[in-house]
């Protein structure tokens, strides 16, 4: 196999996922939040709200993927398995497909869902052993290799416009300390070209400071292509390299299912005799066609000075900062026999020890996105190099803060946890007040 050779060193991903770490005085609540007017109009969709479960435990099924059949429309459940879907009204009479690896694809008549309290519940699909033993091939490596170079046959080879909605929070050991989010168009290249994907900022918000920081601002740099670079067909020289290809061993792990089709499960890690930090995780491989359904990797910390290094653009003086978790996911969803790329999040844990204090900091930085529609870009068209988003973004910087509730208006976003939900609420309590102690200013002068 011969893999295109990565212009970013070892360990490209770790480019997109930067931490800017500094000491400072972060702005107050009142003056990171702006207004945005949206304009009242009758609302041209439903929105169906619920809970994917698995239907025999009742345990939340995360990152499950919801679909209208014969549209392009989709959107995945949260962490805690609920979800909003957004159907315009003039496809009353669709069908939703609800599926989960590991999982029977399970599909449900619009006219059977209610607009909330829905609880969707999937049943587990067993695998005949008799089926996988027969059909598991002996190479595991050499199957990683096929997947990798069938992407022209099996992924989509037209250039594709995605709207995707986005989300990075960054959690204080388990409280919510930063949250923004946005709607962005995915200039998608054909799969079986090294053209990049170029992305396009259409929505954004943020809330800042709602939580104390310890005097510590923290800013994820990237965006968007923090997730999109995930995308493992597109850019698979961001993890598997024509130099470190052959640091890993693979093999087959028990089989499993997705939309009834058998899935071969591979496990991939690093040789013991490479010391510096590369990944390891599972692969899963469509067993007919040879596709990449999912990957579920995290980066193997090795060494937690190579790998601060890697990750830590700055910080404080008088603190050490390494990374304890670095995970990453993503799943491809299928259209009239081609695949795309669906939705991916990569987690970033790490551990502030400081110089003058009894007890260290431990934060989370967890950014997700998902594409919620698409359609071919016959036209080829792509946005000017002036409107396109950087790989450098900041986006709490670019992002104009909470506001009206219905800010994203017909678009689908990801259900957000009830942490975030509550910290969205809290931050416009806290609008509000600004708002009427500013009023009382004016009438006062």
């Amino acid at each position: 196999m011969k893999l295109k050779k990565n212009p970013f060193g070892k360990n490209p991903l770790i480019t997109a996922i930067t931490i800017l770490l500094f000491l400072g005085v972060t702005p107050s609540v009142s003056a990171a939040i702006l207004y945005q007017d949206v304009q009242e109009q009758e609302s041209s969709f439903n929105q169906y709200q619920g809970k994917i479960v698995d239907s025999e435990t009742n345990n939340p099924l995360v990152f499950a993927t919801l679909s209208i059949e014969n549209t392009n429309i989709s959107t995945v459940s949260n962490t805690e398995g609920y979800f909003s879907l957004k159907v315009p009204k003039d496809i009353g009479e669709g069908q939703v497909s609800v599926s989960f690896l590991g999982y029977k694809t399970r599909t449900i008549p619009l006219s059977q869902l209610k607009e909330n309290k829905n609880e969707i519940g999937l049943e587990v699909s067993f695998t005949e052993l008799s089926e996988v033993s027969l059909a598991v091939p002996k190479d595991a490596k050499a199957l990683v290799q096929e997947t990798l170079l069938r992407k022209g046959d099996n992924y989509f080879d037209d250039p594709t416009l995605m709207t995707a909605f986005y989300r990075e929070t960054i959690k204080k050991r388990r409280k919510n300390v930063s949250l923004s989010e946005a709607v962005v168009n995915i200039y998608k290249s054909p799969y079986n070209s090294d053209r990049r994907d170029a992305l396009q900022l259409y929505k954004a918000r943020k809330s800042t400071d709602y939580d104390k920081l310890d005097t510590l601002a923290i800013k994820l740099q990237g965006g968007p292509f923090n997730t999109l670079f995930v995308d493992m067909i597109k850019y698979p020289q961001y993890i598997f390299t024509e130099e470190t290809f052959d640091d890993y061993n693979f093999s087959f792990e028990n089989s499993t299912k997705v939309n009834d089709k058998l899935i071969f499960v591979i496990n991939f890690k690093q040789k013991e005799s490479i010391t510096d930090p590369l990944y390891q995780g599972k692969l899963y491989i469509d067993a007919d066609k040879k596709i990449l359904t999912s990957a579920i990797y995290s980066l193997n910390i090795t060494d937690r000075e190579k790998a601060a290094k890697m990750f830590v653009r700055k910080k404080p003086a008088h603190a050490n900062v390494w990374p304890t978790d670095i995970a990453y996911r993503v799943d491809y969803r299928e259209k009239n026999g081609k695949w795309y790329y669906g939705y991916s999040n990569v987690l970033l844990e790490f551990k502030i020890n400081w110089d003058d204090r009894l007890f260290n900091s431990v934060y989370s930085m967890t950014c997700e996105m998902a594409i919620t529609d698409w359609e071919k870009n016959t036209t080829g068209e792509s946005p000017k190099f002036k409107d396109r988003i950087k790989s450098s973004i900041i986006l709490e910087d670019e992002a104009i803060g909470f506001s009206d509730p219905d800010f994203w208006g017909e678009y689908n976003i990801i259900e957000p946890e009830k942490s975030i939900e509550s910290a969205i609420k809290k931050i416009q309590r806290q609008l509000r007040r600004s708002k009427a102690k500013e009023d009382s200013s004016s009438l006062g002068m």
